[in-house]
């Protein structure tokens, strides 16, 4: 039996599974930070550039902040920042010395443990990236081998990027991210030992997610192949699409004998509040997958599912979620099997949409296909489908692409961007557009406080008291009885601050 220790993904993966990555706030999160920090987490996955990107975008907060006062609040737990190669914010392929700035800048705000993903699982890209992260200050470094199924990714494959891995001073830990929920327990069962015995004793995690229902059973068997953590959501952000719930992979573990350090109590007001903020906020709940073989062929990761559902309804096309699905699987053999992951699962996903609402294939091919054909994230497995390079290298588009800078330099960057900016502002302005940074600073200090049980209450004051046609308000439910009068317009807003706090 093994000693087995959990990473939360609530905030991270969890929030991008099920709520597109829009069901976290800085209260939010720092509503449950302290508790967070008592369970025991081997880390706690915190945030990507994409998640920072969001904030700015559609939250109006300024991600460093909540970095910062995140770190503050879990001092004895990680944060993990995901890296998936060298870009920031930007689909854009980074330089060193900007991917240098971006990593300082967050081991200053406070992140400790950085997960590498490289997405074409390039193991001297990885390499390249953690000597980066530890000579800019990160405390810890793990990296992941890329799960995924086609002709190309078998055993060997994940085996021999293993040894090179491990093998690299800089790397702390690796771990098997399966973006697809694809691992079931008999490829685990030869996977695994082969994979820890090319690692020379350094540790192993698991990620994986619940899409078609396999990931519980594989994680249930992790444990006595080397698997030393496994990476969980809580609550309401667990299941569905995202990663297997926490409190019930503690029991199952324990049940088979395991050992799991965690604190019982906290991690129960963890997953309670995860299902509160889901219940107050109309956010979708995780629930237990049925497995679905066509998933197989598409292999569309968790956290993509509710983003793409949010861009087809919101281009009103949710009626063809299951053409472009089908779509997806045809793009990705004909551009070289591609692991479905960030950009890749972008980039796929685009074409897919493209392909289907233009009713002829590759009619539009987007800048950022053309950049994968050419090799700017770096050389596919196996070359792209003749018919379809052949028409990407006609496209007058594909020859000013790769005419371009493959990317600039920090210096260049910092002569368009302005040097008046810190390094913070510096990074944001230098990956979004100028308005939307300016728009996240006009909104001021984001909000820190929030109790998902009193939310409703005050989003019903706040629209009554909107109301020019009111002039008294009567609340009562256990627990709590508010009267306001119009002439204490005041009084209400006071009233409510103090029901945040």
């Amino acid at each position: 039996m093994a000693d087995v220790q959990l990473v939360e993904t609530s905030l991270r993966d969890g929030n991008q599974c099920l709520w597109a990555a829009l069901g976290i706030d800085t209260a939010r999160t720092l509503a449950i930070a302290e508790v967070m920090d008592r369970v025991g987490f081997r880390a706690i996955d915190f945030t990507t550039s994409t998640h920072m990107g969001v904030a700015v975008r559609y939250k109006k907060e300024d991600p460093w902040e909540r970095i910062r006062l995140m770190a503050a609040a879990t001092p004895h737990t990680p944060l993990q920042f995901m890296s998936t190669g060298f870009r920031f914010i930007s689909w854009e392929t980074a330089s060193p010395d900007f991917m240098a700035l971006a990593f300082r800048t967050l081991v200053r705000n406070g992140i400790r443990r950085f997960c590498l993903a490289d997405p074409m699982n390039d193991a001297e890209s990885n390499m390249a990236c953690a000597r980066m992260v530890k000579e800019d200050g990160g405390e810890y470094v793990i990296v992941a081998l890329v799960f995924t199924l086609s002709p190309i990714h078998d055993d060997f494959h994940y085996i021999e990027r293993a040894r090179k891995l491990a093998a690299c001073p800089f790397i702390d830990a690796l771990y098997i991210k399966d973006p697809g929920g694809l691992l079931n327990p008999s490829r685990a069962q030869t996977l695994i030992p082969a994979i820890k015995a090319v690692m020379g004793g350094k540790p192993l995690e698991l990620h994986s997610h619940c899409t078609i229902g396999l990931a519980e059973h594989t994680y249930m068997d992790a444990p006595n192949h080397g698997v030393s953590a496994l990476q969980c959501a809580s609550g309401a952000a667990a299941d569905g699409t995202s990663n297997p719930h926490s409190a019930r992979v503690v029991a199952n573990l324990r049940a088979l004998g395991h050992r799991v350090a965690v604190d019982d109590e906290a991690l129960d007001r963890v997953n309670r509040y995860f299902t509160q903020l889901a219940e107050a906020e109309g956010l979708p709940v995780g629930m237990p997958q049925a497995f679905d073989a066509r998933y197989l062929q598409h292999q569309l990761p968790g956290g993509m599912v509710g983003t793409t559902r949010r861009q087809l309804a919101e281009a009103r096309l949710s009626h063809l979620e299951g053409e472009v699905i089908e779509e997806l699987g045809r793009v990705r053999e004909e551009l070289g099997w591609p692991i479905v992951m960030t950009p890749f699962a972008q980039i796929l996903m685009t074409l897919a949409v493209m392909n289907v609402t233009n009713k002829e294939r590759y009619k539009v091919i987007p800048d950022e296909a053309i950049r994968y054909a050419i090799g700017r994230f770096g050389r596919p497995m196996v070359p792209i489908a003749a018919e379809v390079l052949e028409r990407i290298e006609a496209l007058p588009r594909t020859r000013e692409l790769r005419a371009e800078p493959e990317m600039a330099s920090l210096e260049e960057l910092r002569r368009r961007v302005g040097r008046r900016f810190s390094d913070e502002e510096f990074l944001l302005r230098a990956t979004m557009p100028g308005g939307q940074v300016d728009a996240m600073l006009a909104a001021g200090p984001a909000r820190r406080h929030y109790n998902p049980t009193i939310s409703p209450v005050l989003d019903l004051i706040r629209k009554l008291g909107a109301r020019s046609d009111l002039e008294y308000i009567a609340i009562d439910k256990p627990g709590m009885k508010l009267e306001l009068r119009r002439h204490r317009v005041r009084a209400a807003a006071e009233t409510e601050a103090r029901a945040e706090q």
